[in-house]
């Protein structure tokens, strides 16, 4: 038997250990109006049958790691939506862009 501490949660970031990191403390915060929308827009399109969970957690695991840390939780959602609707051909880039 090891004397080994077990490992840390896991970061986000495809699993990849250098982003190992100590346990999350839950946050039972009510998500803020944007959070809510973000949301909302995750649920109709699932309904819809335009994107699952699975993918929605694929998006944002391919966020470049740099643009990952600069972003806020549901902004790492909506950036994930908006990519998994561009590549499914629901919208065109350019529409997405302000």
């Amino acid at each position: 038997m090891s004397d080994a501490t077990p490992a840390p949660a896991t970061h986000d970031l495809g699993g990849a250990p250098r982003f190992r990191c100590t346990p999350v403390e839950p946050d039972d915060a009510p998500p803020d109006a944007f959070g809510k929308r973000v949301d909302a827009l995750r649920q109709i399109l699932a309904r819809k049958g335009l994107m699952s969970v699975d993918e929605l957690r694929r998006g944002i695991e391919a966020i470049p790691e740099a643009e990952y840390h600069a972003l806020g939780y549901y902004e790492r959602w909506l950036r994930s939506i908006s990519g998994l609707m561009v590549e499914k051909g629901v919208v065109a880039a350019e529409e997405l862009r302000p």
